[in-house]
């Protein structure tokens, strides 16, 4: 890798931001999250009601410090790197961008400021911060898990949307509308609550029938709750079998390929494993 002496300004500043392996970046992200949990602080404190007036404009004040800020490190991570496109439509690209605008479209739309919560999602970035390459490889066992799930949890899904229906319109003919269940629609709403585990008690039977339908379908919901855990569950135990995973991720870190802003780099490594740029500054 070049020394920091050859480096130019921009390189020096991509190391600051995208890198978490050396002291001045792990800093900045350490402040950077201080800075969000500031920031979700100070839009959660704005809701309350009754406090003093200046109480008000010292929050104002204060988010759109945060927000400038927040403006100079998104820019400065768009002119650090060659393709500005791999990280704007990146997942942190878009969550810094919503993250970013809402204060600056309190001058046109009253009451979008609140949606600077979203910041909360950037405190994602500890885990490069903390380098827990063992929490972050099992995140993606998990991910493959719920993706390889997908179909056999849509199938389910699709098989309680039928049940639902059938035992909604089967209590809209039992109970009517004296008992609440006025049309279809609300009684399959009320077998969805009960099957789900939620009862409301907005909506319940009063005939011998209903209450013994009712029975059936919250000991059905049970065993509902418990089926995607088991296909989840089952995926992620394959997931865990295959090792291959496991050493993609025992010597990582967090270096940022400056062409296609790729993370999880081998220590060792001088090429991206995404596109195949060069890691060193100087060749780069």
């Amino acid at each position: 890798m070049a020394t920091k002496s050859s480096l130019n300004w921009r390189d020096k500043l991509h190391e600051i931001i995208y890198e978490a392996d050396t002291p001045t970046g792990k800093g900045f992200d350490v402040v950077l999250l201080i800075l969000i949990l500031v920031s979700v602080l100070f839009v959660m404190i704005e809701t309350v009601s009754g406090m003093p007036g200046y109480v008000y404009d010292y929050l104002y004040y204060g988010e759109w410090v945060i927000t400038i800020f927040f403006t100079l490190e998104y820019i400065a991570r768009i002119v650090t790197v060659k393709r500005p496109s791999s990280y704007i439509f990146s997942f942190y690209g878009i969550i810094d961008f919503l993250s970013t605008i809402p204060l600056y479209l309190s001058f046109i739309l009253v009451g979008s400021n609140v949606l600077l919560t979203v910041r909360a999602l950037r405190l994602l970035r500890v885990f490069r911060i903390l380098k827990i390459t063992r929490y972050v490889g099992e995140s993606n066992k998990l991910k493959k898990a719920l993706n390889d799930s997908r179909p056999k949890i849509f199938v389910f899904l699709f098989a309680v949307l039928i049940i639902s229906i059938i035992a909604g319109t089967l209590m809209y003919l039992v109970e009517g509308s004296e008992s609440g269940f006025r049309s279809i629609p609300i009684s399959v709403y009320w077998c969805i609550v009960t099957l789900t585990t939620v009862g409301f008690g907005d909506i319940h039977p009063i005939t011998p029938i209903g209450q013994f339908i009712a029975a059936i379908i919250m000991i059905m919901g049970y065993g509902i709750i418990a089926v995607p855990t088991g296909i989840v569950s089952a995926e992620y135990s394959k997931a865990s079998k295959k090792d291959t995973d496991d050493k993609d991720y025992v010597h990582v870190n967090t270096h940022a390929c400056r062409n296609c802003g790729a993370l999880k780099h081998r220590d060792d490594a001088d090429f991206c494993h995404r596109c195949g740029a060069s890691l060193n500054a100087e060749e780069f």
